[in-house]
């Protein structure tokens, strides 16, 4: 039943035009402009090469967290969730085909991504476990505050909501523009938001050939457990 749902509810996400702007359109075009077109500068070495980890951070967030927000804000709206509450499938079974859906998701999205920064003259390299790692975890906190947004808020309220915040952690996430441009004192607290470690965490393995970073690691932890915490406890269905 888990599996029917999510392939069900990957079916849904793919044949959505505003969720496919959202998740493939948007995150391309910038890894295509920014990379091509000297508009930020991004340091030494290749714009590709600082621009695609931040970019993949983007991808994760714009499904684990927008997209997913924004969806199920409007399934509670309409009664779907409160429907498939009340059918055999357990309301964890729910939330697992979910998650399901959102991991497959971000592998077409990465794929996808990955395969356009390497015709753009991408040159990664670093420990695969850690990358793997820190997506896993940033899918978790993300996933865990589109939950929190979408069981709490109205679905307009949520619309909006996740919106703004994905433009907000968009341009003061670090995914293009970095933070050492916002002063020390804004680096500091940048770095604390769930997009900065993730970006910063793929760019300190894929770009400079870092081991493990436990510090990104330890944020995005903290971020996935308060989230998908606050989501179980305050989530409504109706």
């Amino acid at each position: 039943m888990i599996a029917a749902q999510a392939a069900l509810e990957t079916r849904m996400l793919l044949r959505n035009g505003e969720q496919l702007l959202l998740t493939v359109v948007i995150p391309t075009l910038l890894l295509v402009l920014f990379s091509a077109v000297d508009i930020v500068d991004t340091g030494k070495g290749e714009a590709v090469d600082f621009l695609a980890p931040g970019i993949l951070a983007l991808a994760v967030m714009s499904t684990a967290f927008t997209g997913q927000a924004i969806a199920t804000g409007f399934e509670r709206r309409y009664g779907v969730l409160k429907r498939l509450a009340s059918s055999p499938l357990p309301r964890w079974g729910l939330m697992a085909a979910k998650t399901a859906s959102v991991l497959v998701t971000e592998i077409l999205q990465i794929v996808l991504l990955t395969v356009i920064a390497f015709a753009l003259g991408w040159s990664p390299h670093g420990n695969l476990a850690a990358v793997l790692l820190l997506l896993v975890l940033g899918t978790a906190a993300f996933s865990g505050l589109g939950l929190l947004m979408a069981g709490t808020l109205k679905a307009e309220a949520t619309l909006a909501a996740a919106n703004l915040v994905f433009l907000l952690l968009l341009v003061g996430g670090g995914v293009i523009v970095p933070l050492e441009k916002f002063g020390s004192a804004g680096e500091h607290a940048l770095g604390l938001l769930p997009i900065s470690a993730l970006s910063d965490g793929l760019r300190d393995v894929l770009q400079h050939g870092a081991g493990m970073p436990w510090g990104d690691l330890g944020v995005l932890a903290v971020w996935a457990v308060a989230g998908l915490a606050a989501a179980g406890k305050f989530f409504r269905w109706e």
